[in-house]
C-alpha cells in the first residue's frame, strides 16, 4: 500500500532565505523581525511587546543556520555572546535596513513566554539597543 504524499511544504523558509540572499548579494544589511514566543530563544532583555528585530548580517551573527524549522545563529548583544534560535514561522518579516525592502509574513500565534532568563543581563546604559522597526 503506498503513503498518500503530504502538501507541499510551506514557501515562508525559502522566502526568507532568498530576501536574505538578495541583501547580501546587494550589500544591504537583512534584519528579520521576529514575534518572541515560547520556542524562540533570544536575550529577553532585548524583547520589547513580545517583538524583536535580529540583524542577520555576516558582520553581526555567526554560525547562521536557515533551515525549514528554524532559523538559528549565534550574536553578541550588549557585548555578551548568545545562541539564537527562532522558529520559522515567528518569522514577522525579512527586510533591509537600509531600504526598508523585503516581505512581511504571518507570524503564528505565539507560545507562552518563558520565564524572564536570569543570565540575560540588561544592556549597558548608553549602549545601542535593539528595537522592532516598522
Amino acid at each position: 500500500m503506498s503513503e498518500v504524499p503530504a502538501g507541499p511544504s510551506s514557501t515562508k523558509p525559502y522566502l526568507i532565505r532568498a530576501i536574505y540572499e538578495w541583501c547580501a548579494d546587494n550589500g544591504l544589511t537583512p534584519y528579520l523581525a521576529v514575534k518572541v514566543d515560547g520556542q524562540t530563544q533570544v536575550p529577553r532583555a532585548y524583547v520589547k511587546n513580545g517583538e524583536i528585530t535580529l540583524n542577520l548580517g555576516a558582520e553581526a551573527v555567526v554560525r547562521l543556520h536557515m533551515g525549514s524549522d528554524f532559523i538559528s545563529c549565534s550574536g553578541r548583544f550588549g557585548g555578551v555572546p548568545h545562541d539564537i534560535v527562532v522558529p520559522v514561522g515567528a518569522v514577522m518579516g525579512i527586510f533591509a535596513k537600509e531600504n526598508g525592502q523585503g516581505l512581511v509574513f504571518e507570524a503564528t500565534e505565539p507560545g507562552e513566554l518563558p520565564p524572564e532568563g536570569r543570565n540575560d543581563p540588561e544592556p549597558p546604559p548608553g549602549k545601542p539597543r535593539l528595537r522592532v522597526v516598522k
